[in-house]
């Protein structure tokens, strides 16, 4: 781990869920200027891919690419924190979006979720063949994209040494224990949250792609295990929620993992309890455990009300450039 100063909340934000929900619907963001691609797939659908806006094809600085969260996008209080500073460092950046998440909805019968490692593998390599020869690739994911990103460090081992060094922040690292703790209590909020999202976008799915899925079965989802059971599963050929979420989670291929990489994680992270975070027994030497008491979910703010959101990205950055 750097040798800076771990987090700690200022006083006036306490508690895992005000630390969750301050820095993604109240803190000031950053501006930053994009400019987009769009990537055909191999499979004949696209990606977007939103650049920093005064960044060359050409240039030789270092890039760091950020795979967003659950229904995050380049907008995203991280993405624009952590953009602007690598704006600010003299780095390129570029926010990678999942399918379906740059505001158009994908071609095929087909979605994102947490283990699309294959997924991360293509971009990363286009990402290697565009950017300028020698110049340090870096890889960032954050929660859903830091469980797919560390679970491609793993299953690819020394393959993936194309990549300088990597950085996940509050990957659901067991997506059962998180799937189980975003059921509970408050939790529900943050459930209702996403899926009113997933729900929509599954059921224009539906309608342009006939007989994907049962369309009442979404409609009555209530939690993750009802909505990935019923879309996430059979959408992607796993055999059911619990299948998913089993063959999907990155922790118990975290020892495979042979990149310099590191995982920024509140203990007190509301989508994921304590005692289903990797330890240092579970992971590669080539690991570090960044994980401090507070923080919340993608949260770590500082300063005075409104907040700032500058230490994550500070953090981050400090790791790709260890």
């Amino acid at each position: 781990m750097p040798g800076s100063e771990g987090y700690r909340p200022p006083g006036w934000l306490r508690g895992a869920h005000l630390q969750t929900i301050w820095p993604a619907k109240l803190a000031p963001r950053p501006r930053v200027r994009y400019r987009r691609e769009r990537w055909d797939t191999p499979d004949g659908d696209f990606i977007d891919v939103d650049w920093l806006a005064d960044d060359r094809a050409d240039d030789a600085r270092p890039l760091v690419v950020l795979f967003h969260g659950l229904e995050g996008d380049s907008d995203s209080h991280y993405a624009r924190a952590l953009m602007a500073a690598a704006r600010r460092r003299g780095w390129r950046g570029a926010v990678a979006h999942f399918r379906g998440c740059s505001g158009e909805p994908n071609r095929l019968p087909r979605a994102y979720h947490s283990g699309d490692s294959d997924e991360i593998d293509w971009v990363l390599r286009r990402f290697s063949a565009l950017h300028a020869r020698g110049a340090p690739l870096h890889a960032v994911g954050i929660s859903l994209g830091g469980n797919a990103l560390l679970k491609w460090l793993g299953e690819r081992g020394e393959s993936a040494g194309f990549v300088r060094s990597a950085v996940a922040v509050s990957p659901p690292q067991d997506l059962a224990a998180g799937a189980q703790a975003l059921a509970r209590g408050f939790n529900r909020v943050y459930t209702a949250n996403f899926l009113a999202t997933l729900k929509r976008k599954s059921l224009l799915q539906l309608e342009r792609h006939p007989g994907l899925f049962d369309r009442a079965r979404v409609i009555a989802a209530r939690d993750f295990f009802d909505f990935d059971d019923a879309v996430t599963a059979p959408l992607h050929g796993f055999a059911g929620a619990r299948d998913y979420w089993r063959r999907s989670s990155c922790r118990p291929l975290l020892g495979g993992i042979r990149v310099p990489t590191a995982i920024v994680h509140a203990l007190n992270d509301p989508f994921l309890p304590a005692r289903a975070l990797a330890g240092p027994t579970d992971v590669s030497r080539e690991v570090r455990l960044d994980y401090s008491p507070e923080g919340g979910h993608v949260g770590f703010v500082t300063g005075a009300p409104p907040g700032r959101l500058d230490w994550l990205p500070a953090r981050i950055l400090e790791h790709l450039d260890g």
